[in-house]
């Protein structure tokens, strides 16, 4: 890796910065070439496992979220890449691919080995960290060939897409009979806004019309068919078009996709503070906790917490303007985690880990599967120890091609950024308690637009010159 300096964090926690730092040392092991299973700078972000290298759809799309933040020590799109250059004639991509053969792998459940389709979401997260509109150019001939594998392979005729549930990860959630499972319906909507949004970007109004029209059907679809009036909830569907009666996570992805009408959002946001549904001391089970299958143990889907899974229903707060909320949610995970990491028990070993207990702090188990959870795995955690660090603790949110920065806090304290690498422009944000008040410290190489919101009393945007400067907040 090139020995570049990741951007530091200042938080009032130390155990939080602590945790953040190790994160970015520890993701040197999972760089690994298939050839030699050697730590390798040119290898690909992978967890191994015996005898194989399994290259991941889900993880690789979601550690691309927080390999962005790495002063570009690590390619955030090295893994993504390698998808594009496995797509077959007919346009599928498969969601798993063994990287000492090539070859798909694909199971029983899941013969086409379907991933959720969330390409085009983290395409666009590239760009506005990136700024290279090149890439999307390159990219989106590979995006529509797939799109359209999609539609061929899984869509029916009510406008639905038909696939395993097996699709979506969640390997023993407790989905039976389900054949059009809302996660993977609500992901074909957000990929389908983010193409559009691609389209934007290159200014090609066909794309952009296109699959508007497309996200705009399927919104409908969802709405109409897989919403409950009375759970407040989205369901799964089975084959004759009927709601299933388990509340899983799933239902949180219409949230992402920005599905409900604000009345909708609010009773389905409203779970996630209901102890009796999702508000579990450790945010957010994958099963609701009235369900008769939810285990208190985890037991893999049917009431573990899994990091991908949080960051997508903070990300789908954010959609609805609740980030005092989305940042309570994150921050009690953190500290979960770090109790994981540290347990009080000082005669278990600690770690990061792939799923965690919903009511207590702890590793998740699951008996039918003693894999479970995996232990260090970064490409999950890391999207809560860096990205929901960076984005929702701190609360930075940055956009190289707009060359904007906007900073959400919601309460005074000594935090920010320190040296983060935006495309050759180093910029740190810091907000300390001086003898004159509360000052933000700016240091940029380059102009950028600076937007603040505190406490949601007092938002402005300032063009923040090259070189240092430093504003009063009581003079906002």
């Amino acid at each position: 890796m090139n020995k570049r300096d990741f951007p530091k964090i200042h938080f009032y926690d130390q155990d939080f910065v602590d945790i953040y730092d190790k994160s970015w040392n520890w993701l040197s092991d999972f760089w690994l070439d298939p050839a030699s299973d050697e730590i390798s700078p040119d290898g690909y972000f992978v967890y191994p496992t015996k005898n194989q290298l399994v290259l991941d759809q889900f993880e690789s799309i979601f550690s691309s979220f927080f390999l962005v933040y790495s002063n570009r020590n690590y390619p955030a799109n090295k893994n993504i890449d390698y998808f594009y250059e496995h797509q077959e004639e007919n346009g599928a991509i498969r969601w798993k691919y063994d990287l000492k053969t090539s070859k798909p792998i694909t199971t029983k459940q899941n013969p086409e080995g379907v991933g959720l389709p969330l390409f085009a979401w983290a395409e666009f997260n590239l760009y506005h960290k990136s700024a290279n509109k090149r890439r999307i150019k390159e990219i989106m001939p590979v995006l529509q060939k797939y799109m359209d594998w999609l539609d061929r392979t899984f869509k029916q005729q009510n406008g639905l897409y038909a696939v395993p549930h097996e699709a979506s990860t969640m390997f023993n959630s407790p989905r039976k009979g389900c054949v059009y499972p809302v996660d993977f319906n609500s992901c074909v909507a957000i990929n389908a806004a983010h193409m559009s949004a691609l389209g934007d970007i290159l200014n090609d109004k066909d794309i952009s019309f296109q699959y508007k029209r497309m996200y705009f059907s399927l919104k409908t679809r969802i709405n109409g068919l897989m919403w409950d009036s009375e759970t407040g909830f989205y369901h799964d569907l089975d084959k004759n078009e009927q709601r299933l009666p388990q509340k899983t996570v799933a239902g949180f992805w219409p949230l992402l996709a920005e599905l409900p009408n604000a009345d909708r959002a609010d009773t389905l946001i409203a779970h996630l503070t209901n102890p009796k549904t999702f508000g579990t001391d450790h945010p957010f089970p994958t099963l609701s906790a009235d369900s008769p299958d939810f285990k208190e143990s985890g037991e893999g889907y049917k009431g573990s917490v899994i990091p991908p899974i949080n960051f997508m229903i903070i990300k789908g707060l954010e959609k609805y303007q609740q980030y005092g909320f989305a940042r309570e949610c994150a921050i009690r995970h953190l500290y979960y985690i770090l109790e994981g990491l540290s347990p009080a028990d000082s005669k278990k070993k600690g770690d990061l880990y792939e799923g965690y207990l919903p009511c207590k702090e702890g590793a998740a188990v699951c008996k039918t599967d003693s894999a479970f959870p995996r232990a260090r795995f970064m490409h999950y955690v890391g999207l809560s120890t860096i990205a929901l660090m960076i984005e929702n603790v701190i609360g930075l949110n940055i956009s190289l091609p707009r060359k904007t920065v906007d900073w959400i806090i919601p309460n005074l304290e000594i935090m920010g950024i320190e040296k983060l690498s935006l495309k050759r422009n180093l910029v740190t944000i810091l907000s300390n308690k001086t003898s004159r008040g509360w000052e933000i410290q700016m240091e940029s190489e380059k102009l950028y637009y600076f937007t603040i919101n505190i406490l949601d009393q007092k938002k402005k945007t300032l063009p923040i010159p090259s070189g240092k400067c430093s504003m009063l907040i009581d003079k906002l």
